[in-house]
């Protein structure tokens, strides 16, 4: 039987900011039947595309994406925020619904021909996809598909990324 994870999914009204609906998916990382079931269908979408590697956005993506990468015995590549990486690194800089930062990969951290899904807890505006595609692609990597716990189609973010194959649990349209 499929799970409903939207019944999972809390719904914070005016969080970070007045007039933002925060979905929080913090009750399915909580219970480990549906953490295991939300990773195992991302990992299964992941597995369809033939990811070489699994990247994840600080700091969501980290939760998210690293239970992936090990399921698929995958290594795992984050993008952070910026100075958080040791070495060297590309950069690239992205706006968010309430705001705008950037992300950084070392530059050695996707190998070129990889093939990589981005795994993320939310896609909106798609600002934290673009950016974590510019990184893949500076790097020789080929974003073959995005993965996400929440979408919010009504931010038009697959519109701005017409090429990305992308894959979400749950939709969520209007407020």
């Amino acid at each position: 039987m499929a799970i409903d994870f939207r019944q999972h999914i809390e719904s914070i009204h005016d969080f970070p900011n007045k007039g933002i609906v925060f979905r929080d998916i913090t009750p399915i990382l909580q219970d480990p039947n549906l953490f295991r079931a939300a990773t195992h269908e991302l990992a299964s979408y992941a597995k369809r595309r033939g990811a070489d590697v699994i990247v994840g956005p600080e700091a969501r993506g980290f939760i998210v994406g690293c239970p992936v990468a090990t399921e698929l015995g995958l290594g795992f590549v984050p993008a952070r925020k910026p100075h958080k990486l040791p070495r060297q690194v590309e950069s690239a800089s992205y706006d968010l619904e309430y705001g705008s930062n950037s992300l950084e990969m070392h530059t050695d951290a996707i190998k070129p021909g990889q093939r990589v899904v981005v795994c993320d807890d939310l896609m909106a505006t798609a600002g934290t996809l673009r950016a974590t595609k510019e990184l893949i692609e500076k790097l020789g990597g080929k974003l073959v598909g995005a993965a996400f716990y929440i979408e919010l189609p009504d931010l038009k973010g697959r519109e701005l990324l017409p090429d990305v194959d992308i894959f979400s649990l749950v939709q969520y349209h209007g407020a």
